[in-house]
C-alpha cells in the first residue's frame, strides 16, 4: 500500500463535498474545490487508494419503505477477558439488525444501534443474542421517538484543518494545482 498523502485544506475540502454529494460529476466538484477537472480527479484517486475514501452509496429513506424502530441498547458483558469482547463482537457482525456498536467507556460495555419492524422484532432479536451464548449479563434498551438531527456527514473541515492533518500523515510530494 502506498504511503498516505500528506492532506492539505482542498483534500478535506474534496472528501467534504464527496461525502455530501458522492454522485456530484468530477467538474462539479472541481468547481467547488477551487481545481481544474485532472488534477482535482488525481486527488480524488490518491484520496481513494489512500484508504480515505472508502466507497460511495446510496442513502436510503427508510420512512418511505414503511414502519421501522430504532432502538439504542446498553450491553454489560457478564466477563471482561479479551475473549468475551471478541466473542460478542464476532457474533453481532451477524445480526444485520445491529447497524452501529461501540465499546465504551463508563458503565456499560457495549452501546449498539437496532433497526427492527417492530417491538416485537426487537425483542425477539435480543431474547436470541441472550439465549445465544454472546456474554451478556445485562442490557438497557432505549426506543427513539424522534430523530430531528440525523446527519451523513461527518464535519471534515472544522474537525482536521490543515495544520492538523498535515501533522497526522506521512508525507508525500502533493500534486500540482
Amino acid at each position: 500500500m502506498m504511503n498516505a498523502p500528506k492532506l492539505d485544506r482542498i483534500d478535506l475540502k474534496i472528501m467534504a463535498q464527496l461525502q455530501r454529494a458522492g454522485r456530484m460529476t468530477n467538474v462539479e466538484l472541481a468547481d467547488a474545490v477551487g481545481l481544474s477537472p485532472s488534477p482535482c480527479l488525481t486527488r480524488v484517486k490518491r484520496l481513494e487508494q489512500a484508504g480515505y475514501i472508502t466507497g460511495y452509496g446510496a442513502q436510503i429513506n427508510l420512512k418511505k419503505l414503511g414502519e421501522f424502530l430504532t432502538v439504542f441498547t446498553q450491553i454489560t458483558l457478564a466477563d471482561h477477558r479479551t475473549a468475551d469482547f471478541v466473542r460478542f463482537e464476532t457474533r453481532i457482525r451477524n445480526i444485520d439488525e445491529i447497524i452501529e456498536c461501540h465499546l465504551m467507556s463508563g458503565g456499560y460495555d457495549y452501546l449498539l444501534k437496532f433497526v427492527a419492524r417492530g417491538l416485537a422484532h426487537y425483542q425477539n432479536i435480543i431474547e436470541g443474542m441472550l439465549e445465544g451464548n454472546f456474554g451478556i449479563e445485562k442490557y438497557f434498551s432505549y426506543i427513539v421517538l424522534k430523530s430531528p438531527v440525523n446527519k451523513q456527514h461527518y464535519p471534515i473541515q472544522g474537525l482536521f484543518d490543515e495544520q492538523q492533518a498535515a501533522q497526522s500523515h506521512g508525507a508525500c510530494s502533493k500534486d500540482a494545482e
